[in-house]
């Protein structure tokens, strides 16, 4: 933990009239301890030692995991219209409906056009941020963790025998939110053969019969590893974890299922205390042989050391002491690391067919709201400062302030303040990778729209919106 944050979480917490006695001890995370007794000191590092059996941690967090679920459903009900509601005549790549309208909630007799034409000082003055534009905290953000969707745990349990359930958290959000799944995957090297995953989920199970005649030797290998599963902070083969019985752990693509994402979450493992820590909504793989920067705080630079990284920090929360106790799995970096890097290097963009080799729309094949969205892309909406074509984005990071219009305030253990700077993430394909922002707090494209015309004060019209996010659906 950086000790020097210390005084800065308890100003903080004061202006917002909080106690954060606990907030600034060490992380719940992986200590598999009852909630700590106040007055701890701050400390960087989980213990190591064991301080109840592993049926009465069990046990205990079986018995609170409703109620630790109804809390979060609760947030998010009160955020968010949460219904199931396709926009017409869009699918994503493989042919899931696209989620269409604004879903985050408005305060009362608050409507979009008065908020825009706010200041920010007023706007954070009179409490009047959308609450689904705050952070969004982990299922249970003290404890945090590797959550996965349903759908993920069953189908790698129907095919390898493997169980990725938390005995003590579900997955919070619903599934007509997520990416589609199982997701297509496209190559760099065969694009004439579309989906290579040809709709299966790729896993231990299938890889070899699937990619062998297609992938060279090492890019083989490199997929085979990607795929196999390692000790992590929740699942490995100690009784300090969260899985039932003891696990073999998980595997890149258990987050990045067919090297895109199935929005699994998680908390980076560079930030502490723990309120500070953000959610993760598990970015796409896709196209990221074109991207320089890598990580929760992008200090990474090429995807071998990402790679690396994940192994050997990301998947115990940042603690090499605790990776050491649960079987850190260490890479070899000239052959395993770079087969891994290899192969991740080919997967793609999905298609899109209304972009020209420069990855501009093109007029020809555009809609009249797609080509207005395109301008609105490049002019008023200022989106292409961040994000220029032809993979839509500048490949460096930026903060958005996003504190101007709020009070910092703990929500479900996670203090919404400054964010910092983030990575501009690619936009192509960005239909196919909901929820947005790197926390998931964004629902839809619509909400995406709403939220950077409040933050960059844009003032779009409800016609200009309704163009971009037609533009941004064909990109």
């Amino acid at each position: 933990m950086n000790i020097h944050r210390t005084p800065q979480l308890i100003r903080l917490a004061a202006a917002a009239g909080i106690a954060l006695t606990l907030a600034i001890a060490a992380p719940a995370a992986a200590t598999g301890a009852p909630p700590a007794a106040t007055g701890v000191a701050p400390n960087s590092y989980a213990p190591v030692v064991d301080h109840e059996p592993f049926a009465t941690t069990l046990a205990r967090m079986q018995g609170d995991k409703a109620a630790v679920m109804e809390r979060q459903q609760a947030l998010l009900r009160d955020r968010y219209d949460l219904g199931d509601h396709p926009a017409k005549g869009v699918t994503k790549s493989g042919g899931a409906p696209v989620q269409g309208g604004v879903r985050i909630k408005l305060p009362k007799e608050m409507t979009w056009e008065r908020l825009a034409a706010m200041d920010p000082a007023a706007i954070r003055k009179d409490d009047l941020f959308p609450a689904g534009f705050l952070p969004l905290p982990h299922p249970n953000h003290g404890e945090g963790g590797m959550v996965f969707p349903h759908f993920q745990i069953a189908e790698v349990q129907r095919q390898t025998g493997r169980d990725l359930t938390r005995f003590d958290l579900d997955f919070d959000l619903p599934d007509h939110l997520l990416a589609e799944f199982p997701p297509p995957m496209y190559l760099t090297t065969r694009p004439d053969l579309d989906d290579v995953s040809q709709g299966k989920l790729v896993t231990t199970d299938n890889y070899y019969e699937l990619f062998n005649g297609l992938l060279n030797p090492k890019q083989l290998e490199g997929l085979r590893l990607l795929v196999t599963p390692f000790p992590q902070q929740q699942f490995n083969t100690t009784a300090d974890r969260r899985s039932a019985r003891p696990s073999l752990g998980v595997a890149c693509f258990d987050c990045h299922a067919n090297g895109h994402t199935n929005n699994a979450t998680h908390l980076v493992g560079d930030i502490r205390p723990q309120p500070f820590r953000h959610r993760i909504d598990t970015p796409s793989l896709r196209g990221v042989n074109i991207q320089r920067l890598f990580g929760s705080q992008r200090a990474l630079k090429t995807i071998e050391d990402f790679t690396e990284f994940e192994q050997r920090a990301a998947y115990f929360d940042g603690d090499p002491v605790i990776a050491a106790k649960k079987g850190v799995n260490v890479l070899e970096r000239g052959s395993q690391v770079h087969a891994m890097a290899e192969f991740q290097a080919l997967l793609d963009f999905p298609p899109a067919p209304k972009l020209d080799v420069f990855g501009a729309l093109d007029p020809a094949k555009a809609t009249q709201a797609e080509l207005r969205g395109a301008a609105l892309f490049a002019g008023k909406g200022r989106c292409a400062t961040c994000h220029p074509a032809p993979y839509y984005t500048d490949n460096t990071m930026h903060d958005l302030q996003v504190e101007r219009f709020f009070t910092p305030r703990l929500i479900h253990g996670r203090m919404a303040s400054a964010d910092g700077p983030i990575k501009t993430f690619p936009l192509r394909g960005i239909k196919d990778s909901p929820p947005y922002l790197h926390d998931g707090r964004l629902l839809t494209l619509e909400d995406t729209v709403e939220f950077f015309n409040l933050v960059l004060q844009l003032r779009l019209t409800a016609p200009e919106k309704d163009d971009l996010v037609a533009f941004l659906r064909v990109l």
